[in-house]
């Protein structure tokens, strides 16, 4: 009888090996094109806060241009209106002397309305002490 001669094993190291090595590659392409679209949304970002910013700015001045224009209707048709509107007045920012602090002349609905801004989001302010300096 003949004596049949022993298989030799494959061995799987080599494939395994190039496996591995392709994997890593994908991998590591991958990191790399995260990075690049991280730093991309990065940049939009910065560039929709400044915008952000911008329209709360418009928003607040039209709220301000608004009350200003109801004010000047509301003393334009009040009895003994003066021929100059408020809204052409220059606003005094110290009170009189003679005048106490405390006190007002007008009072209830007549009051100056006080003008409330939007708030800014959260997402708008930006932490500066964790913000990435590049050149």
């Amino acid at each position: 009888m003949p004596v049949a001669a022993p298989k030799q094993k494959r061995s799987l190291l080599p494939l395994l090996t190039v496996v591995f090595i392709i994997s890593y590659g994908l991998m590591t392409m991958l990191i790399v094109e995260q990075g690049g679209v991280i730093q991309q949304q990065r940049n939009l970002i910065l560039v929709l806060q400044g915008d952000s910013r911008e329209l709360w700015a418009i928003k607040g001045k039209a709220v301000v241009d608004k009350a200003a224009r109801e004010n000047a209707k509301k003393y334009a048709n009040a009895p003994g209106a003066h021929a100059q509107t408020p809204s052409t007045q220059a606003p005094s920012t110290q009170a009189s002397p003679t005048a106490p602090q405390g006190s007002q002349t007008r009072t209830g609905k007549e009051a100056k309305p006080h003008i409330q801004l939007p708030p800014v989001p959260a997402a708008d302010l930006g932490d500066h002490r964790r913000v990435l300096i590049t050149l």
